[in-house]
């Protein structure tokens, strides 16, 4: 075969630190357009952006030669430092050090996009923490709850 050809896609979940939160209703308008056209340079076409006050879900597709950690380094640093332009009050942010990446069969692609659309209706009633849990379950990833938050 000539041509290589992928289609992988991945839903991304990273907080603040400490998940403090500081994602605003403002600055979220800002942000997860962002984070889409900082996936979008990287060769990444985002899918959706979107998430919480702390916390971001990017649903992407991943390319062929990149890795998972390569795209999540690239969007952490580049937003990271773009939000801490925002104002004095980002002064000192930060994103978590770890992050949760999940692959997702294309069936499942508007689902995720809905799920990812509505953060603020989900989030009423549950946690961060609590959603991140489920996807560690849902996805059978065996975590050590010491070190899954930071």
């Amino acid at each position: 075969m000539p041509q290589s050809l992928s289609r992988v896609l991945v839903h991304l979940i990273f907080s603040v630190k400490d998940r403090a939160p500081v994602l605003t209703p403002s600055i979220q308008k800002e942000l997860y357009p962002y984070l889409a056209v900082v996936l979008r340079q990287n060769d990444c076409p985002c899918l959706k952006a979107g998430g919480w006050v702390d916390h971001v879900h990017l649903f992407f597709g991943l390319p062929r030669k990149q890795s998972i950690a390569e795209t999540v380094e690239t969007v952490k640093t580049s937003s990271s430092k773009w939000i801490k332009t925002k104002g004095a009050e980002f002064g000192g942010f930060h994103w978590q050090t770890g992050y949760g990446a999940f692959s997702v069969s294309q069936s499942d692609a508007d689902a995720v996009i809905k799920y990812v659309e509505d953060q603020a209706e989900h989030h009423r009633t549950k946690t961060f923490q609590e959603e991140y849990r489920k996807f560690l379950q849902r996805y059978q990833v065996p975590y050590d709850e010491r070190y899954v938050w930071d």
